[in-house]
């Protein structure tokens, strides 16, 4: 085994003797009490003292006199020389003679240990003008803490039921309230935004995360309590530092088109009758006699005033579906065993209101890459594709998006950017910024794959559907240069979709070439980087939640804390919550419980958050959230001298004009040492282990495996706590 020989020349001012401390000396991991082991004098070498660590590798170190003097946490990996005016050196340095030395004119003092930084300091909100400062914990409300049994709901779709036949895991089971008793939860993960999925009115088969929506002037009132509205959720985050993100959809409207502005002609579902069954005989949990709306007296899903006179009287009146009932289209009477479900549950295209719809039909096929089908027509049978070109779509959409920035709502997130016209789209971002000032508006443009279109990559689909596109205001598919910054980052899909070849292999072997194309986009630094959310995840064509070893979500999450771009975080994350589960209902017969959407509460009880907040990834993203937040470089710079070289990486963050800058190291399946020239000279310090180097413009230094090294210039030191990844 190898021997590493430390020599260290003693300043004047120091008292005798002087001591070693040493920890996780490698690869025995063994270490000394503070404050060490004694040196000895230098026969050969006048004011130096050394000390031999046989068999040994790496060792981690600090010089001190053990009366207060010390340096600051050093590394080695191979024989070195210190002193406080050369700082390392490989061999002797003119100084180390046989004779005295004579000490420069200006020896800089001995560097006092800093205590790690660990509070957690949040600005207020009012301060925190630059949404990049953020971090964001992503949550299904429904599906998060049940805060108001009161107002469970059961969707007609995916019940599950007990051996006994009971009907369980009502789908709309999260609210506001339960949202509001664990915002605690979510800030001492260290997260200072929560996007939630749409809280408007919604209808539809399958509705609790919010996608179809009804009535957009409206708050769903599955997810509200008297003590617990929207109002109070908003306003009792920000009590807490914490930002409010509302997902919008603008794409498209539920099946039964909007409360108050336009109807799509429908039988009312108290009328169907499954095939082979009989009316006021059906069966299906809490749907009993029929399958309207078990919860509303008139047993409707809807109750539109603009609705034909015939539905009206019938939405007034027999709630269990048995008076006979012509269907104004073909004139067969209902209630009707087997009668056609799509004259409840489905829509003509081709009869849809032109105001208010497209009547192009439904997306098939190859439509998915290309924009004219992709934006023209209805991407699923409960998601109607909205004629959003049309000023009446736009006023109501804007006007009661509006309302809600009113309330306090912070940043918005869009629904389904690609189904939407780059510049149609952009009036609606425009118009919420010119209301709100300031505001910050991200969007969701799915890929699979670089997502680069017409500048290629082997991307099957052109530019105009492309995430880079929407960030920019150029009309060259070729050139992202041939405009501007549109001002609307999008989620980082490029970045995410090769975690499926990378991160979950075990490796960073091709994150440098999709960063390399980084300059695509209008403000890079803005994109929402993420490992997983609702949709998708980086496994097995996306379908999953990431079920790699912990080791490599910690290293993702180490790549997505100090890359460019705002982190984001899919609720459950931070204890593998339904690992390798699909992220939706899959099988004809799956039920939310089975999946990445599974009810998340029993982990948030009283009882159980305590071994909830224990998990070693729980306490890794406290960390790297907490880290974030005291570097701004972290924050706000750009990538540059990027290298990756499979088992690690390496780059500089410079935001040298707000005075921070910083050179991040990462390793992934192993030790790395990290090397990395033409940075900025001048004392660094890891914000991760504490160690100290004064750098002429290179910097050399170790990463444990599924580390990082985040050298800060003229930084704090030490952020936080060891934990398993972090170290």
């Amino acid at each position: 085994m190898p021997q590493i020989t430390i020599r260290f020349r003693r300043p004047d001012d120091w008292a005798h003797p002087v001591l070693i401390h040493y920890w996780d000396r490698e690869p025995h991991g063994d270490g000394t009490n503070w404050p060490g082991e004694p040196m000895t004098p230098d026969p050969e070498h006048a004011g130096w003292y050394l000390f031999h660590f046989k068999s040994t590798t790496q060792v981690n170190l600090v010089f001190n006199d053990g009366q207060g003097r010390q340096s600051g946490d050093l590394a080695r990996a191979r024989d070195g020389w210190f002193s406080f005016d050369t700082h390392w050196r490989d061999a002797p340095s003119a100084a180390a003679s046989t004779s005295a030395p004579t000490p420069p004119e200006h020896t800089p003092p001995a560097s006092p240990r800093q205590p790690a930084i660990s509070s957690d300091v949040l600005r207020p909100i009012a301060e925190r003008t630059d949404f990049r400062e953020e971090t964001i914990y992503f949550l299904l409300t429904a599906r998060f803490n049940d805060g108001d049994p009161s107002n469970n709901f059961f969707c007609r779709d995916r019940i599950r039921f007990d051996a006994a036949g009971n009907a369980i895991d009502p789908h709309w089971r999260g609210d506001f309230k339960g949202l509001i008793e664990r915002l605690d939860y979510i800030r001492d993960l260290g997260f200072t935004a929560i996007w939630i999925t749409p809280p408007v009115e919604n209808r539809s088969g399958l509705d609790y995360h919010g996608y179809h929506a009804y009535d957009w002037t409206r708050i769903d009132p599955r997810l509200e309590s008297p003590d617990a509205t929207y109002q109070h959720l908003i306003d009792a985050a920000h009590a807490k530092g914490i930002k409010i993100i509302q997902d919008v959809v603008v794409n498209h409207s539920c099946q039964y088109g909007i409360r108050g502005k336009v109807h799509i002609d429908h039988l009312p579902i108290k009328y169907y009758v499954p095939q082979g069954s009989e009316q006021g005989k059906v069966n299906h949990g809490p749907y009993q006699g029929n399958l309207g709306n078990y919860a509303w007296p008139n047993r409707d899903d809807i109750d539109n005033p603009v609705a034909p006179d015939w539905w009206q009287a019938r939405h007034e009146s027999d709630p269990d579906g048995l008076e006979p009932l012509a269907d104004p289209k073909t004139g067969e009477t209902v209630p009707k065993p087997g009668y056609n479900p799509g004259r409840f549950f489905g829509i003509d295209a081709q009869a849809l209101d032109p105001n208010w719809y497209h009547q192009d039909g439904f997306i098939c096929g190859g439509d998915w890459e290309s924009p004219h089908p992709l934006q023209q027509r209805h991407m699923a049978g409960d998601c109607i594709d909205l004629a959003t070109e049309r000023q009446n779509v736009k006023d109501y959409i804007i006007g009661a998006i509006n309302r809600y920035l009113d309330m306090g709502v912070d940043a918005l997130r869009i629904d389904t950017v690609k189904h939407v016209n780059r510049e149609n789209l952009l009036e609606y971002v425009n118009a919420w910024k010119a209301h709100k000032p300031g505001l910050f508006v991200f969007g969701e443009n799915l890929v699979k794959g670089y997502g680069w279109g017409d500048l290629g990559g082997g991307d099957n689909g052109p530019s105009q559907i492309r995430p880079w596109w929407y960030t920019r205001l150029g009309h060259d598919p070729q050139d992202p240069n041939s405009g501007g910054d549109s001002g609307f980052p999008q989620l980082d899909f490029g970045l995410f979709s090769t975690f499926r070849d990378t991160l979950s292999r075990g490796t960073f072997e091709g994150t440098g070439q999709i960063l390399s194309m980084d300059w695509i986009y209008g403000d890079v630094t803005q994109l929402v980087t993420f490992l997983q959310n609702h949709d998708v995840g980086p496994d097995n064509d996306f379908k999953y939640r990431f079920k790699g070893e912990t080791w490599m979500a910690a290293a993702a999450y180490n790549l997505i804390w100090t890359a460019r771009g705002i982190p984001c975080l899919y609720f459950g994350e931070e204890i593998e919550f339904m690992k390798g589960a699909p992220q939706d209902v899959e099988g004809e017969k799956d039920t939310l419980d089975t999946t990445g959407r599974a009810y998340f509460g029993d982990h948030l009880t009283d009882a159980r958050i305590k071994q909830t907040q224990s998990h070693p990834l729980y306490q890794h993203i406290q960390r790297l959230n907490l880290i974030r937040r005291h570097v701004p470089a972290l924050q706000k710079a750009t990538m540059i001298r990027v290298s990756e070289w499979g088992s690690g990486m390496a780059f500089v963050r410079d935001l040298s004009g707000a005075g921070s800058y910083a050179v991040v190291g990462l390793a992934i399946g192993s030790d790395q040492q990290v090397n990395i020239g033409d940075i900025r000279p001048g004392v660094y310090r890891d914000a991760v282990t504490g160690g100290e180097i004064h750098s002429d413009g290179h910097l050399s230094f170790h990463v444990k495996a599924n580390s990082a090294g985040i050298w800060v210039l003229d930084g704090p030191g030490k952020i936080g706590h060891d934990g398993p990844f972090l170290r």
